[in-house]
């Protein structure tokens, strides 16, 4: 295996490009030291982005902010602009494991590890966040949810790597939310997670909203029926509850040891109700 550590994204480019075998990328690395001890995986090429000043900055960008692939959890959290406009997403980043793995982690590597139930992905979806692709050919902007394939899979090219996030300017009027189940208080895997994302006008209707799910897909998913319920009421409890019912009927989850399909059907729809509560109190409601 060979490492490397570009300091520019022309050069990460050219040596991804350069790679007859498999070649992975190194953001924050949470993910794939741990794979890489484990054997998941045995990559011919790691290249570690980190050395990479647009990886790493974080920037004002028409009303939003930019966020290179590789900033920490720990970074994010301190940035009082970011938490200030999209307090549900720095929560969501802030759920990613310790405080420790917090140093190291970062949304970029979050997004591309491609796991349904991470935690930062549809607080991020919810906003309506956008990655910035690039690759031989250039760079492409693509909206987070479009991202993944599925567990383990993203719809990059061989040779492309996320440089950056782009989380939008925000209208007033508007707020944010993130709110997982876990088994444990912490430093555990979603077993559902739900962001919402809401509008308010000046008569306190619902003008916009977003909804994410994760852990119920085989990828995170963005369920506009849920926001639809939302979108021209009062955000009453009438809409809430059609927003519950149209969030757990999206859900296509899975079986397993830490949550049936019932179980994370049915807290899908709980979850988005708190969530859009919350959402709707930083919005300057309730």
């Amino acid at each position: 295996m060979r490492y490397e550590a570009p300091d520019s994204i022309e050069a990460a480019v050219s040596l991804l490009a350069g790679e007859a075998g498999k070649a992975r990328i190194l953001a924050g690395g949470t993910d794939l030291l741990v794979q890489l001890r484990l054997g998941h995986v045995e990559p011919d090429l790691v290249v570690d982005i980190k050395r990479i000043a647009a990886t790493q900055s974080i920037t004002e960008e028409a009303g939003g902010y930019r966020i290179g692939a590789a900033v920490s959890g720990a970074v994010l959290g301190e940035h009082d602009g970011v938490r200030a406009l999209w307090p549900g997403v720095v929560e969501a980043v802030e759920l990613i494991g310790s405080t420790q793995i917090q140093g190291r982690a970062s949304i970029g590597g979050n997004l591309c590890n491609a796991s349904p139930a991470a935690d930062s992905v549809p607080a991020l979806v919810a906003a309506g966040a956008v990655a910035t692709i690039v690759g031989p050919d250039g760079r492409r902007d693509l909206p987070v949810e479009d991202v993944a394939g599925g567990p383990g899979k993203t719809v990059l090219a061989a040779a492309e790597l996320v440089e950056s996030i782009l989380l939008p300017a925000r209208p007033a009027g508007s707020g944010d939310a993130y709110l997982r189940f876990i088994p444990r208080t912490e430093m555990d895997i979603a077993v559902v997670g739900a962001g919402v994302n809401l509008t308010l006008d000046g008569a306190g209707k619902c003008s916009a909203a977003r909804v994410a799910l994760g852990a119920v897909a085989e990828r995170v998913l963005l369920v506009e029926a849920a926001a639809a319920a939302l979108i021209g009421t009062p955000v009453d409890d009438a809409a809430l509850s059609r927003l519950a019912e149209a969030a757990s009927a999206a859900c296509r989850p899975i079986d397993d040891k830490r949550g049936t399909k019932d179980f994370r059907t049915r807290v899908a729809g709980v979850l988005a109700q708190r969530a859009a509560r919350i959402a709707l109190r930083r919005a300057g409601r309730g």
